[in-house]
């Protein structure tokens, strides 16, 4: 009788496909309603076979069974995690500018070298300023003999008080002058503000410099910050503080996990993101500004979430299902079950509900399958 419906199953199939092998969702409907016959047929056979050997005590087996593998429903912590890609940059970077014009007379360092915070790095022309105060000095000197002077007598009442004051005027007044020319003077002295390495000499010695011309470019790269835009939709995700997993695609060695150091208070309108800045430590200073840099942001936990793979939801017009083997009292049973699904994350997605713990679900031969379908489970 079993080989009789086989028989006529194929024999159906093969006209089917000789007057609709173009038709490929015809041919796709043709063979999930013969699975469905097959399941059908099955069941049939198992309850004959049940009927003889209660009956007339006539041993069978049934080796139709289609073999599966099955996983048990367990729960489990579940995370969701989403990704973007940023640069670095560094925390305290600066282009050195004179404060004053005039010509490089002396550039006092070379790209590339490492300096301190105050360290001498180019001078300007200053030989008129020097000779200003060389005069002024001298003018000084004499100013001071002279005011010592007047002081001295106008402390005995002796000489006129205008005499006194003209002379502790102009005494104060050349010093004021040789106090504003070492200001001038200290201006044509360009030093580091900051700790780094120079990282681009633009004026070169001969050249005119004047305030607001940038001469060279001192960079820190002991500290950095891994700058990343993010969509508006993640602005409620991500807070100050978050713990952020961060790899580097130069290194792939280096995994690195830091607190998000700050989020912008403004939306971009153009792009409509947000910037998101992570600062880190940089000791054996192998990163570098403008490096880039992959962020994994935690967004989502679940202590205790059923999870399965995401391969193994299908789809229909009711929903999305997968399969699950119940066990009766002599066989595994194909039961379909329609569940609602929550965030997928890596391959694997979290079921809200339609599944309890305990259950077996169908993880290998789930394509062959059919609800109420009788299965040997391995």
């Amino acid at each position: 009788m079993k080989k009789i419906f086989i028989f006529l199953i194929v024999s159906g199939f093969l006209f089917s496909c000789s007057n609709d092998g173009n038709d490929k969702e015809a041919i796709k409907k043709q063979i999930a309603d013969y699975k469905s016959e097959i399941s059908d047929i099955d069941a049939k056979i198992l309850k004959l076979e049940k009927q003889l050997a209660e009956n007339h005590g006539v041993k069978t087996t049934h080796t139709s069974k289609t073999a599966v593998k099955t996983m048990l429903v367990k729960k489990r912590a579940f995370s969701h995690y989403f990704e973007a890609t940023g640069e670095l940059e560094s925390v305290s970077a600066a282009f050195i500018s004179p404060e004053t014009s005039g010509q490089v007379t002396e550039v006092k360092v070379v790209e590339g070298q490492k300096v301190k915070k105050g360290q001498l790095l180019a001078k300007l022309n200053t030989s008129i300023i020097e000779k200003n105060i060389s005069e002024v000095k001298t003018q000084l000197e004499l100013a001071e003999i002279i005011y010592n002077k007047q002081k001295e007598l106008w402390d005995k009442n002796i000489g006129s008080e205008r005499q006194y004051l003209e002379a502790k005027n102009n005494y104060e007044s050349l010093q004021n002058k040789l106090n504003t020319l070492w200001a001038q003077y200290n201006m044509s002295i360009i030093k580091s503000p900051i700790s780094g390495f120079v990282e681009q000499i633009i004026l070169k010695e001969g050249e005119l410099a004047s305030p607001g011309m940038q001469l060279m470019q001192i960079v820190n790269i002991d500290d950095l910050y891994v700058t990343v835009k993010l969509s508006e939709a993640y602005l409620s995700a991500v807070q100050v503080g978050d713990m952020v997993e961060i790899r580097f695609p130069s290194f792939p060695e280096l995994t690195l996990t830091r607190p998000v150091y700050r989020i912008s208070n403004v939306v971009s309108k153009q792009n409509r993101t947000f910037v998101v800045q992570v600062k880190i430590k940089n000791p054996d200073e192998k990163l570098k500004p403008n490096l880039l840099a992959n962020i994994r942001i935690n967004d989502y936990n679940s202590q205790a979430s059923i999870v399965v793979p995401t391969i193994l939801i299908k789809e229909d017009m009711k929903g999305d299902y997968l399969f699950v083997a119940e066990q009766n009292s002599e066989n595994w049973v194909v039961r379909k079950k329609y569940v609602e699904t929550g965030i997928s994350y890596q391959s694997k997605t979290e079921i809200l509900t339609g599944l309890e713990e305990g259950q077996q679900i169908i993880t290998d031969g789930y394509s062959n399958v059919s609800a109420g379908m009788a299965v040997r489970v391995n």
